[in-house]
């Protein structure tokens, strides 16, 4: 099956106080198209920075990053905005991710404006869009506070859906949410994926999510890959002193 995603050799440092800290050191990984790719690992050890420099939000200092076959690290003007159309993130945070004056109508028909669609047309967009992730219409003319942190992820990843991507990255989406309801958003992503034939790149620190929805897993420990494979493979015979570590901590 063709590729949608390669990372070839990717490299990148961060300095405090002219120290470096290496970030991510030197990763490389594919991913199908269509397939759910899990990134597991602690808070800090690059994959959260392996998602921006996907997303072409912070830029690698070396290696190469292909779409579809096509290197992405010197996009600019109509190539690099076509990326952030094909490549869409939900973030941790939902709440943070939306302007608080604004509504989350407003927060998801944004894109769509940018994109010339006229506001009717955005509009049948917007409420075509919740539907799918399961909200009322009312829900539109309320602002990020006035929701729960799971309608307001629910209303993020409609917002994610609406240039219509090929690449939905999930950087720790469901970790701010209470148990029962990272179970419903995960059901979702799970539907979404499976009618939208969406690629799908979770990352979280926490192995059993990942072993429910994920065809393969990679275990990432300071800024390198450590392990991969299915999720029975991982967590039922881990390979690296790390892995075994992760799996005693949920298991």
């Amino acid at each position: 099956m063709q590729n949608i995603l390669e990372i070839k050799e990717i490299k990148k440092t961060f300095y405090k106080n002219r120290i470096p800290f290496p970030a991510v050191d030197g990763i490389s990984f594919a991913m199908e198209r269509g397939e759910c790719l899990g990134l597991v690992g602690e808070s800090g050890c690059g994959k959260s920075t392996t998602a921006r420099i996907i997303t072409h939000l912070t830029p690698p200092d070396e290696g190469s990053v292909l779409l579809d076959g096509e290197e992405t690290r010197y996009l600019k003007g109509r190539a690099e905005r076509e990326l952030y159309r094909k490549v869409q993130m939900v973030f941790q945070s939902p709440q943070d991710s939306f302007d608080p004056r604004r509504t989350l109508g407003d927060g998801i028909m944004e894109g769509m404006r940018n994109r010339g669609m006229s506001r009717t047309q955005a509009k049948e967009r917007l409420y075509e869009l919740l539907w799918q992730v399961e909200l009322e219409q009312e829900f539109a003319c309320r602002c990020p506070h006035e929701v729960s942190g799971g309608q307001c992820q629910r209303a993020a990843i409609a917002r994610a859906l609406a240039p219509d991507p090929e690449l939905l990255i999930c950087d720790e989406a469901t970790s701010a949410l209470d148990v029962t309801v990272q179970a419903q958003i995960v059901g979702l992503l799970r539907k979404l994926q499976r009618e939208r034939g969406l690629s799908l790149l979770l990352i979280s620190h926490d192995l059993a999510l990942v072993q429910t929805l994920c065809d393969r897993v990679l275990v990432m420990y300071q800024g390198k890959i450590v392990e991969q494979g299915t999720p029975d493979q991982v967590i039922r015979h881990p390979k690296e002193d790390y892995t075994r570590m992760l799996v005693d901590s949920v298991f």
